[in-house]
Formats: C-alpha cells, structure tokens, sequence
C-alpha cells in the first residue's frame, strides 16, 4: 500500500474511530420466583439474538422512563418499580442500515416486572424468555452486559 493511500485511508476512518459513542437506554427487567430471580431477556428484531429491551432516548422522558418505554415496546413490560438510577452499562456495535457499526454505550436500568402483557408493540417480531441471571449472562454476547446480569 502506498504512502498516500495510507494517509488517504487513516483520512477517513481516523474520525470514524474516534466519533463519541452514542448512548442508549437498556431495561434490565427481572422478578422474583420461589425466592430466585429471573431476568426477562428478548430476541434482537435482525439477528435474533438474545438482548435485554434498549434503545434512543425518547423525547419528554427522563432516561429510567425510556428504558421503560423499550421494555414495553419489546418486551410487553406493562407494570414496573424502575430505578431511577442506572446499575451501570455496556458497551456494543450496532450495526447501522447500510452495515457500518456505531459504537452505543447502552445505560442499563433495573426494572422489577409487575406485570406482563402478551399484545404488545414488538410481539409479532421477537420472543421472550425468562431465565435465572446466570443463564442470561450465558446467552448474552456483550461481556459488560454479562458482568452486570452476573451481579444480580
């Protein structure tokens, strides 16, 4: 590789390296059964891949009461105690329309599950699954993701 292709190239995807990662909101949803927890995991829309409920910050809610919002939307999450503050976050690609990753630092808050609906916004489009939190961190991708399902 030449010289100038090489100055070309680190022109371009220098600043894609060093764009600030985006921030998502993530809903950590668990209850309690028989004296153990269960976290709620769902399946990525794409990949089916196993995820906890995420997405963009929505306007006129504070962050706790977006990640709420996605795990209704994702996962039928109809009644909930939300903490206010997040239990920490993790780090992933995701991977935009045209293939490109963006990195997200995805803000995960602990929502103990009230109530569940069957009919809801993305139920035709993913499955979900109750399972004990080591479980979950087995099924998960995400290492930071896995360390936080681990400390439940």
């Amino acid at each position: 590789m030449t010289e100038a292709l090489k100055d070309a190239l680190a022109s371009v995807v220098g600043p894609l390296l060093r764009r600030p990662k985006r921030v998502q909101v993530a809903a950590l949803c668990y209850r309690e059964r028989k004296g153990d927890k269960q976290v709620l995991l769902v399946t990525s829309k794409d990949t089916k891949r196993w995820i906890v409920p995420k997405g963009w910050p929505i306007d006129g809610l504070d962050a706790a009461g977006a990640a709420l919002q996605e795990a209704w939307e994702e996962a039928g999450v109809r009644k909930a105690n939300i903490s206010d503050k997040p239990l920490g976050s993790f780090h992933y690609d995701k991977r935009l329309d045209g293939g490109a990753p963006m990195p997200v630092e995805a803000q995960v808050f602990g929502v103990e599950v009230k109530k569940l609906e069957d009919e809801f916004p993305e139920a035709e489009d993913r499955t979900r699954k109750w399972v004990s939190p080591e479980k979950a961190a087995e099924m998960v991708d995400e290492p930071e993701l896995q360390s936080l399902l681990r400390q439940i």
